[in-house]
């Protein structure tokens, strides 16, 4: 292999948060996953402008999902619900993968291609979100994610953005200033 590959490897897995590169001194690994890369680099106010953005996909997602989702949509978001609830007492890196998948899952449903790509564009970031934030809000967020899907299935549009919203309330009041 050559020594420019290596070294792209090397500066794009520190990137991800995986490698510290110390100038004079060596490459150490830091994670183990991109989750725990990533979120190692979440901390305050950087956190608190992702479940800002997350907000702001997310409610629209659950928004749309309620006027456009279908029957096999809304069976994969009651399983995805069912997988996160069990993950969470598996781990929190499960956990967040799992979480992560749902809300792609409701984002989908909302078959805006724009806002479904520029969602799974941030899935990394998303996943490191949800585990900084899981261990604080864990028996919230399954009540909370449960109201979304029920009110997705309903079809009621203004409660299914309202719930997702309280979701990311519950959040943010504990995120920092």
């Amino acid at each position: 292999m050559g020594r420019n590959t290596v070294r792209e490897a090397v500066r794009a897995l520190a990137h991800a948060g995986i490698l510290e590169v110390r100038q004079g001194d060596g490459t150490y690994v830091r994670a183990t996953s991109e989750v725990s890369g990533a979120l190692r680099r979440l901390c305050g106010s950087e956190l608190r402008e992702i479940l800002q953005v997350r907000r702001a996909l997310e409610v629209e997602g659950a928004r749309l999902a309620a006027l456009n989702h279908t029957a096999d949509e809304l069976g994969e978001l009651r399983a995805l619900l069912a997988r996160s609830q069990d993950c969470l007492r598996s781990g929190e890196e499960e956990f967040a993968r799992a979480d992560a998948d749902f809300h792609l899952a409701v984002v989908r449903c909302s078959h805006n291609t724009i806002l479904i790509e520029l969602y799974r564009g941030l899935l990394e970031t998303i996943a490191a979100s949800v585990a900084a934030t899981t261990k604080t809000f864990a028996k919230a967020l399954a009540v909370d994610h449960s109201n979304v899907v029920a009110h997705i299935a309903a079809g009621d549009e203004h409660a299914a953005a309202q719930a997702a919203g309280r979701l990311f309330d519950h959040l943010l009041g504990d995120a920092g200033p």
